[in-house]
Formats: C-alpha cells, sequence, structure tokens
C-alpha cells in the first residue's frame, strides 16, 4: 500500500508542474519531493512523472493515478462539508491563453476580490493551457471547446485580431498595398512548432505559405517586436493600442474563447459565481475583444 502523503505531495508536484513550485507550496525542498514521488513510484511499480524543458510530463500511468486521487480527494471534501451550505468563496484557479489572461483578466482581478474578499483567484496566463479534466485548475479558458467526456464547456466570447504595425516601421518600410505585398515586409509570428494549438497558425490564414521573420512563442513577445518597429504581424486587436491597423478591408481574423470545467465542480457556488464574473467582463470589454463588430458570445 502506497503512502497517502506521498500520494498528495505527487499531487501537488503534477499540478504545480515542477518540484520547485510544490516544494514551495509545500514548504519543503525540491529533493523531498522528488524523493517522497521517486518513493510513490517505486511503490506502485510505475513511472508517473518524467521531466521535460517544460517541465514535468504525466505519463499515462500519472495521469491515471492522478485521477484516482483527486476523486479521492473529492470524496474526502465532500464527507467533510456534509451539511455545510455551498459556498461562493474560496481558491479558483483559472487557465488563460497568455494574451487574454494578462490583457483581459489580470487588470479586472482587483475589482473582482475588492467585490468579494471571501474569493482567491489564482490565475495561470501561459501558452499553452492546464487542463481542468486533470484537476490542474478549476476554470480554462480556450481556443477551442476540449473534448472531454468528463467536462463542462460552453462558449465564452469570440474576438478579432487584424495585422499590425509600429508607425516606426511603417515610416521606414511603407506600408502595404495588399496582401501579396507582405512577402516584401519583415513578418512576426509564431515559432512553428511551438504553437500548441491551430488556431494560431494566423499567417497561413492570411497569407498561404508566409513566414515569420521573427518570431517568438509568446503572443506578449510578439506584440513588443512590432511595437519595436520589428515587422507587421498579426494581433488580437485587445493587444493592439498604439500600433497601426493594416489593410482592414482584407484581412480581419476572428476566434472564439471557450470556458470549460470539470463537470464534478462546475456547478459549485463559487464557480457559478466566477463564471459569472467572466461573463460579464467579456461584455463590458466588447469594444475591445470586437471593436470591428460583434463575433457572438
Amino acid at each position: 500500500m502506497f503512502d497517502w502523503e506521498d500520494a498528495h505531495i505527487f499531487v501537488e508536484a503534477a499540478r504545480a508542474g515542477s518540484l520547485s513550485r510544490a516544494a514551495q507550496r509545500l514548504g519543503v525542498d525540491a529533493a523531498t519531493v522528488g524523493r517522497r514521488v521517486s518513493r510513490l513510484e517505486t511503490t506502485l511499480k510505475a513511472t508517473l512523472i518524467v521531466r521535460s524543458a517544460s517541465g514535468l510530463q504525466l505519463t499515462s500511468a500519472g495521469a491515471e493515478f492522478l485521477d484516482v486521487i483527486a476523486a479521492a480527494e473529492r470524496a474526502m471534501t465532500a464527507a467533510a462539508q456534509l451539511g455545510l451550505q455551498d459556498s461562493a468563496g474560496g481558491i479558483v484557479r483559472i487557465s488563460a491563453s497568455e494574451g487574454f489572461g494578462s490583457a483581459i483578466l489580470a487588470p479586472a482581478l482587483p475589482r473582482l476580490v475588492e467585490q468579494r474578499p471571501d474569493v482567491r483567484v489564482e490565475l495561470a496566463a501561459n501558452p499553452g493551457f492546464l487542463s481542468p479534466s486533470r484537476r490542474e485548475v478549476d476554470l480554462a479558458v480556450t481556443l477551442s471547446p476540449p473534448d472531454a467526456a468528463r467536462l463542462w464547456v460552453e462558449p465564452l466570447t469570440g474576438y478579432q485580431l487584424a495585422l499590425y504595425a509600429a508607425p516606426e516601421y511603417l515610416a521606414r518600410a511603407g506600408a502595404p498595398g495588399s496582401v501579396e505585398d507582405l512577402r516584401g515586409h519583415a513578418v512576426v509570428g509564431y515559432v512553428d512548432d511551438l504553437i500548441y494549438a491551430s488556431e494560431l497558425r494566423y499567417l497561413d490564414e492570411v497569407l498561404p505559405g508566409l513566414r515569420p521573420h521573427l518570431a517568438s512563442s509568446s503572443i506578449r513577445a510578439q506584440r513588443e517586436i512590432i511595437a519595436a518597429g520589428g515587422g507587421i504581424g498579426v494581433l488580437p486587436c485587445f493587444l493592439a493600442e498604439g500600433l497601426t491597423r493594416l489593410l482592414p478591408d482584407a484581412v480581419l481574423l476572428t476566434r472564439r474563447f471557450w470556458l470549460s470545467a470539470h463537470r464534478d465542480i462546475h456547478d459549485t457556488a463559487r464557480l457559478r459565481a466566477i463564471r459569472h464574473w467572466l461573463r460579464q467582463l467579456c461584455a463590458d470589454q466588447a469594444n475591445r475583444l470586437n471593436p470591428c463588430g460583434s463575433t457572438g458570445g
């Protein structure tokens, strides 16, 4: 039989994505976390996590074990809360794309916790997404609807993207007169083999075969490159303040954000409250998300 404390440490490591972050949360050192996870793997005779350049990755056995332990945690939590009213307070961890998370969600969070001091929010705003199905987060805002039976999913908001450049670049290189003219300009975009969602393949949609001269896995970094005069690129309109939109009659892309949560917790009071807040926030930010007209919510 495995040690439940080892299992708890494994869960923290899996959710944190690194030994050091898990150690910080647990109040121990990273070596202890690694040692306890290794002991658990020895007991179970299975490899649960592997290290990669991007952090810890769950094996198939690790993902299955995480589901089992998460279910046990939920059962124990439910047992402890028998007879208590569903509370709208507590910690809510949200995963969102880097651009939406930093430009739309983050500035609104102080007002949320001012209105709801019983709520604590943890925002993971990174390239890529954490998974509600593996209980890494409570809510996820994604570029496509997750395909998992254990998830509750709904559309959140549409948003628009367009071509932008800095005035400095246009003064130096001139503005393209047509989409085809982009082949003669410096272009900014994603690193092709680091694109984590097909919805991010903007350049091929604008002009098939168009490739970036300067590339980054981060949309925020792309925005800074463009703002520094590095070239022309596709940006969400809500990230393009201070930049010049190009070829407005020819290029306007639309995408949609989706909201998902694990079915076991999606209808709790705290998640209902945060989902309502997210929908209201998107309605309030409609002019930034869809400055050329609504794409729907």
